[in-house]
């Protein structure tokens, strides 16, 4: 059992339990998956290659290639072409994951004053970031003549929060930044 489902079972279900009321335990809200996304404006053989190498050096899983579903003339993508790369998180992977991004990654990001995440928590079930430089990872700077050119990482955590309320308290009891 990581530190992280240790400090789920024994900290943060207790204080929901305190906070709010529930007829069931799997009523309470926890954090389900966790995507990872670079998307690419011109999609390059060598950048999607790139970007899934990038993803499976950060989780140690393979990702997958996202294709297009519609037809964008402005861009010049047609419907089926590769767009990017993602790879979704579960269980103890993602909770590895998430214990890098609060001991590695979340300290070295400069945050303005002002928390810009407090007025995007409009979504119950999601909250959305973007990391502007992957090379934060030390996995991927020790290799960085291959992942220059690879784009901003999208980071998405998807909850099974009933309300805004428990979704912003569960955030919080695990340290995410807000």
């Amino acid at each position: 059992m990581s530190c992280l489902e240790a400090y789920n079972s024994k900290i943060i279900k207790y204080d929901l339990v305190n906070t709010f009321v529930y007829q069931n335990l799997t009523q309470m809200p926890r954090l389900e998956k966790m995507i990872l996304n670079f998307g690419y404006p011109k999609s390059k053989l060598k950048n999607l290659i790139s970007g899934l190498l990038a993803l499976e050096f950060l989780s140690a899983k393979k990702g997958q290639i996202t294709k297009s579903r519609h037809l964008n003339i402005f861009l010049k993508i047609k419907k089926g072409n590769p767009v990017g790369c993602k790879l979704v998180l579960t269980k103890s992977i993602m909770n590895f994951f998430y214990l890098k991004l609060m001991t590695s990654i979340f300290p070295k990001i400069k945050r303005p004053q002002t928390h810009p995440f407090r007025d995007e928590l409009k979504q119950v079930k999601a909250v959305s970031f973007q990391l502007k430089n992957p090379l934060l990872f030390e996995e991927l700077e020790n290799q960085f003549q291959f992942f220059k050119d690879i784009p901003k990482l999208d980071i998405t955590l998807t909850t099974n929060a009933g309300s805004q309320k428990e979704l912003v308290f569960l955030l919080k009891s695990i340290k995410f930044f807000l």
